[in-house]
């Protein structure tokens, strides 16, 4: 069976053939012995021959077997063909088949590794949105190996860090998920952590125990793989990132782009945070000498108005005693809020410019209490910072008004001190417009008279 079945244009052909010619052979086989019936003879050589010789029909009759023959032949080679057609259809199937089985089996495997490759993108993604949440460094590295611990079964994760003030290349132990703390290793090939930190690149070890360049810890068991990734801003070094696990070959192509891509979210958002807490410092550095100017320009500005204040009491507006009043509302200048609730009798709204109180709007009832509405107390608040706006108008106005003053002043006493050449004069004429310009004030002026105090 299994040789017709490798030659099925023979075995078909073959036996078509065989058995056509044998059944055509029954043809001349029967007519004979039917002739000889009717003629009553006796069979022999000689008598078969004679009778051909004598009837024609009967050669017609003896090339049965050669047209059957040919004849089922002809079927045969039929049929060896759609054995052949139906064997190569069968082996497409086959092949068809194993192709289904081995696209099936790929689509399975790009599944696992698409969904695999989202859940590192849902992790860095996650990762990013807490390092932009946190407000400190420290507070950023700790989120960071909590997520590498979650996420990785390995058996230790730390952040190294540089000290880049001091331009060290001592690399210090920032956050890590086990109770070693304070740790220091030098950015040397010595270590992988720093040979990371010392050429920049990503150092891979699967097989710990035949690299001598990996971390000994005393105490835990051994060390089976090693990746440490390096942090960098702009091209500079400011850190590493360590993962240690206890199997060997545990990190893949995959596992480290994965933290390749965390370990650039971390020095960026390492980078920001510093970025943003010294713009926070500056920030109040620059409100602390706005507050400062603003109150010592503000006291120099009131010593120079008689009124601090006025009053209206529904007929006439009168001069009101400032420091008195003010003393009195010192609590509300203080907090720098409306004061009480809006069924309070009084409603005190505080004048402030630039965070700094530099008055209070004050509003009593004449008899009674009064309940104050909504719109009262907002026409009162914006009064209030319009008042503010345009006292600080005020004061830039005459403050610009002094420095000119002044500078005309200095103007006139130059051009009068340069228009002599005499020493005597020169003092002279100093003393006396300062003098002038001054005002209630004795002016004196005296050259050093000493030449040997000159020389030194």
């Amino acid at each position: 069976m299994d040789n017709l079945s490798k030659h099925p244009s023979r075995s078909n052909t073959l036996r078509y053939t065989i058995l056509g010619a044998g059944v055509g052979f029954l043809f001349p086989v029967t007519a004979t012995i039917l002739r000889f019936a009717n003629l009553d003879q006796s069979f022999s050589f000689e008598a078969i021959r004679l009778l051909h010789s004598t009837e024609p029909l009967l050669w017609i009759i003896d090339s049965a077997p050669l047209f059957l023959g040919v004849f089922a032949a002809i079927a045969g080679i039929r049929q060896d063909r759609l054995a052949v057609l139906n064997q190569e259809i069968r082996q497409k199937n086959l092949e068809l088949e194993r192709s289904q089985t081995a696209l099936e089996q790929r689509t399975h495997e790009r599944t696992l590794a698409l969904e695999k490759q989202s859940e590192g993108f849902r992790f860095v993604a996650n990762a990013a949105r807490r390092i932009a949440l946190a407000q400190d460094v420290d507070s950023l590295l700790r989120e960071v190996i909590g997520l590498v611990s979650a996420e990785f079964a390995n058996y230790r994760s730390a952040i190294y860090l540089l000290d880049s003030e001091l331009n060290s290349d001592i690399l210090t132990l920032a956050a890590t998920d086990s109770p070693q703390q304070n740790e220091r290793i030098l950015a040397d090939t010595n270590t992988v952590v720093g040979t990371t930190a010392l050429l920049g690149e990503t150092r891979v070890i699967s097989d710990a125990a035949t690299d001598s360049a990996h971390l000994e810890e005393v105490g835990r068991p051994a060390t089976g793989s090693e990746l440490s990734i390096p942090l960098q801003v702009s091209e500079k070094i400011i850190g590493v990132l360590y993962i240690q696990s206890p199997h060997k070959y545990a990190f893949g192509e995959e596992e480290v782009d994965l933290l390749t891509a965390l370990a650039n979210q971390v020095a960026a958002g390492i980078n920001t945070t510093k970025l943003y807490n010294e713009a926070k410092t500056s920030l109040a550095e620059s409100q602390a000498m706005i507050e400062q100017y603003v109150h010592l320009e503000w006291k120099n500005f009131n010593r120079a108005v008689e009124q601090t204040g006025f009053i209206f009491d529904g007929r006439q507006v009168t001069p009101l005693n400032g420091q008195v009043r003010f003393a009195r509302e010192k609590s509300i200048v203080q907090t720098g809020g409306l004061s009480l609730d809006k069924k309070s009798a009084n409603v005190t709204v505080p004048i402030k410019l630039r965070g700094l109180t530099i008055g209070i709007l004050e509003v009593r009832p004449k008899k009674g209490k009064r309940e104050w509405t909504e719109d009262e107390l907002s026409l009162l608040e914006a009064a209030a910072d319009r008042a503010a706006f345009a006292l600080e108008n005020a004061r830039l106005v005459n403050g610009a008004q002094r420095r000119a003053s002044r500078e005309r002043a200095i103007g006139e006493i130059a051009n009068k001190i340069g228009a002599v050449s005499d020493r005597n004069t020169i003092l002279q004429t100093a003393v006396e417009e300062l003098g002038r310009r001054i005002g209630n004030a004795e002016v004196t002026i005296e050259l050093e008279s000493n030449t040997e105090a000159i020389k030194r």
